[in-house]
């Protein structure tokens, strides 16, 4: 018994890695390796003893190459990573940020709590023409918070809300995480990204809908900006400046995602126009420079080494635990759980959200999703509805406390005077309309698969 459970072993040796600050793809991997010499026959051979016979022989690891060149170098899907990122990287370099939320500020700045409002606004056009998280949190921290605290908003509702709305790129097309989940559950990536497009929506204007009843129910904690204030600006040029800030964006996004949703092209080929595209505002902004270029190309490079070389290494500790028989421990005990496929889909939401407080997205998306999405099919669950249920959980995982990469980007930038305790108990909320809508989309699973059914 004991044996059988030897690859279970593997996940609390993965966490002592990872809490020593050792990188995850090499935390990854190195597991790998070690339960591979402790598996196989290897060790046996060089005279060590081992207490049971070898689980798997080294033969058997001959498709460790295989699966790993099979995932990363052979993945066409996976060409989408570089280009998205640079599209959102070289938009976000091109003052797109800036722009947006002084005219949105200018537009809403006269209503109770309207610079949140533009804050939630700005954060879902960030989202679908950048997704970069990062950026788009640390940009509407330096530039959006002195206002709102200037004016007199209350710490929590203004952390809380750029924390959320600069994270909603995770969930809004095109984002990285429907990609990579896309590619690990053999889900069409232009359907998820269609598919996501409502929940992503829906959630920010839940946002709003929070922001309005806080502005409501307490005046002080969300007030207008005063007459004469001067981060109201000129009405006069106020549309030309909606216009100016709005279509070009919005035109290079609608193309992207029009030509993946008609099936002119697939994901990977409108990225590349996306980057091209990219390319060609930011020169209309006059922003093109050797510099920008050089900034958002190294960028480019650094985080997509970063997701392949994690992936290479999840492929390593995947491959291992599989053959280890880890699959159908895992497999045996989620479909044993009582009550079926509703018991299935808490425990695995339940068991991604806490592991959002210790995990990024893109090490939960590569450990756990391979092993739950063949069990998913099994219950008869559609892929496409699951994989956005996953990625509207995986948001979670830059906003939950205490480990929250979103939160370590809102507090690098935060004056002292907002003590952290503030934008934790800011994000509260945000989290609580997060689950929600993750029960929305549970009772009402038309809210993923009717726009793509309409591509069908």
């Amino acid at each position: 018994m004991l044996i059988e459970l030897l690859p279970l072993a593997m996940f609390p040796v993965l966490l002592m890695l990872l809490l020593t600050g050792y990188p995850v793809a090499f935390a990854l991997a190195g597991t790998g390796l070690l339960f591979t010499l402790i598996g196989s026959d290897w060790l046996p051979g060089l005279g060590i003893s081992l207490p049971w016979e070898p689980l798997f022989r080294v033969a058997r690891l001959n498709i460790l190459p295989q699966r790993v060149y099979g995932s990363v170098m052979d993945n066409y899907t996976l060409v989408a990573v570089p280009f998205f990122i640079f599209m959102g990287s070289m938009l976000e370099r091109s003052g797109l940020a800036e722009d947006l939320l002084q005219t949105m500020g200018r537009l809403f700045g006269r209503l109770r709590g309207g610079l949140a409002i533009s804050v939630v606004l700005v954060g879902m056009l960030l989202a679908a023409a950048t997704g970069v998280v990062g950026a788009s949190v640390v940009t509407m921290g330096v530039l959006a918070l002195p206002v709102m605290l200037k004016y007199g908003y209350d710490q929590r509702l203004a952390t809380g809300t750029i924390a959320a709305s600069g994270t909603l790129g995770q969930i809004i097309p095109p984002s990285i995480v429907l990609i990579i989940l896309g590619d690990q559950m053999g889900v069409n990536v232009g359907d998820l990204f269609v598919g996501a497009l409502i929940p992503g929506l829906l959630l920010g204007a839940a946002y709003i809908v929070w922001i309005a009843l806080v502005a409501w129910r307490r005046p002080l904690a969300a007030p207008a900006l005063p007459d004469g204030a001067d981060d109201r600006g000129a009405a006069g040029a106020l549309w030309i400046a909606v216009l100016r800030c709005l279509v070009p964006p919005l035109a290079l996004v609608g193309a992207v995602l029009g030509t993946i949703f008609f099936g002119i092209a697939t994901p990977t080929e409108a990225g590349a126009m996306g980057a091209f595209g990219a390319l060609l505002l930011a020169l209309a902004y006059g922003k093109l420079s050797w510099n920008n270029l050089f900034s958002v190309s190294d960028t480019t490079v650094r985080l997509t080494a970063m997701v392949f070389t994690i992936l290479v290494g999840a492929t390593v500790f995947a491959t291992v635990f599989s053959a280890m028989g880890g699959k159908w421990l895992v497999e045996d005990f989620l479909l044993a759980l009582p009550g079926g496929e509703l018991s299935f889909i808490l425990f695995v939401m339940l068991t991604i959200f806490v592991l959002g407080f210790f995990l990024d997205f893109i090490e939960i998306t590569f450990i756990v999703v391979p092993l739950i999405s063949p069990i998913a099919e099994s219950f008869g669950l559609s892929p496409l509805w699951f994989a956005v249920l996953i990625a509207m959980n995986l948001q979670a995982s830059f906003l939950t406390p205490p480990f929250g990469f979103s939160l370590f980007y809102l507090r690098g930038v935060t004056p002292e005077a907002v003590p952290t305790r503030a934008i934790y108990a800011g994000i509260l909320p945000y989290i609580a309309i997060q689950l929600m809508m993750l029960l929305v989309i549970v009772a009402f699973p038309g809210l993923v698969t009717w726009l793509p059914g309409l591509a069908d």
